[in-house]
C-alpha cells in the first residue's frame, strides 16, 4: 500500500471518528419535556363501624378513630378485622366515647393516599369533630399510620403506630402532632429499631413523641398497647390546633 493510500485511509478514519463524536455529542444534548396526567385512585373497601352511645340522638360532633389492621387480616372477610386492636375490644362489648371505623385492605400494604381519602370521607359523612381525628394501626397498619399521618398532618390530631415502620425523613411532618408509638423489644418481624429510628427523627425537629417498648414482647405488642388505660386517656386529650 502506497503512502497516498495510507494517507487517504488515515484521513477517512479520522473523519469517521469526528463524525461519530459529533453524533454522540448531538445525542447527548438534553431535551426539555413535560409530563401531564390526571391520576385517579379507585378505592373500594369493606369496613366496620361502631358509633358511640348517644350518636343518633344529638347533633354533637364526635372524635373519630381510624384503625388499620395488619397483614394477617388482608382479604375480603370483614369479620377478620375484629381479631385485634380496638375492633376486638369493641366487638367484645367495650363502649368507646368516639366513632371507631376499621377498613379492610384487599392488598398487602396500605396505600397512605387511599387511607387519607377514606378518613376524609368518614369526616364528611359522619358527625365528626374534625379537630379530633386520630389514626392507629398495627404492623402493616402501623406503617400506614406513620405514612398517612405524615402526608396529611392537617387531617389528624394524633397517631398511634404499633410495631410499624416508615420513612425517617417523611415522618418529620408529624413534629407538631401527638404521637405515641409502641413496639416489642424482641419483635422478630419488624425490629424495634424501625420505630426507634422514626421517634429519634421526630425529636430532631422538635417533636415530642411518646415511645413505649415492651421488653419481653415479640411482634404482638398490640395486645399490651391497646389494653393500656393510659393510652386511651392520652388519646382522648389529643386535639388538632385549628
Amino acid at each position: 500500500m502506497g503512502r497516498r493510500t495510507l494517507w487517504t485511509a488515515a484521513v477517512l478514519a479520522a473523519s469517521a471518528a469526528v463524525a461519530a463524536a459529533c453524533v454522540l455529542q448531538a445525542a447527548a444534548e438534553p431535551e426539555a419535556k413535560k409530563f401531564t396526567k390526571d391520576v385517579v385512585l379507585h378505592v373500594e373497601w369493606n369496613y366496620v363501624q361502631w358509633l358511640p352511645e348517644g350518636y343518633a340522638a344529638s347533633e354533637k360532633k364526635w372524635p373519630l378513630l381510624v384503625f388499620l389492621h395488619g397483614a394477617g387480616e388482608v382479604g375480603d372477610r370483614i369479620a377478620t378485622v375484629e381479631r385485634h386492636g380496638p375492633p376486638k375490644l369493641a366487638a367484645a362489648g367495650r363502649k368507646f366515647p368516639f366513632i371507631l371505623v376499621a377498613p379492610q385492605s384487599p392488598h398487602l400494604l396500605w396505600n397512605p393516599l387511599e387511607v387519607n381519602a377514606f378518613t376524609e370521607e368518614m369526616v364528611k359523612t359522619l358527625k365528626v369533630d374534625a379537630t379530633r381525628v386520630w389514626i392507629t394501626g398495627l404492623s402493616m397498619g402501623g406503617n400506614a399510620t406513620w405514612m398517612a399521618a405524615a402526608i396529611r398532618p392537617d387531617l389528624y390530631a394524633a397517631a398511634v403506630p404499633v410495631c410499624g415502620w416508615g420513612d425517617f425523613f417523611m415522618v418529620r411532618g408529624l413534629a407538631r402532632m401527638g404521637v405515641w408509638a409502641f413496639h416489642g423489644a424482641k419483635d422478630p418481624i419488624v425490629p424495634v429499631a424501625k420505630t426507634q429510628e422514626l421517634v429519634d427523627s421526630l425529636k430532631l425537629v422538635g417533636g415530642k413523641p411518646k415511645l413505649t417498648i415492651y421488653p419481653e414482647a415479640q411482634h404482638d405488642s398490640w395486645t399490651q398497647a391497646y389494653d393500656d388505660p393510659e393510652l386511651w386517656k392520652w388519646l382522648e386529650a389529643q386535639k388538632r390546633e385549628e
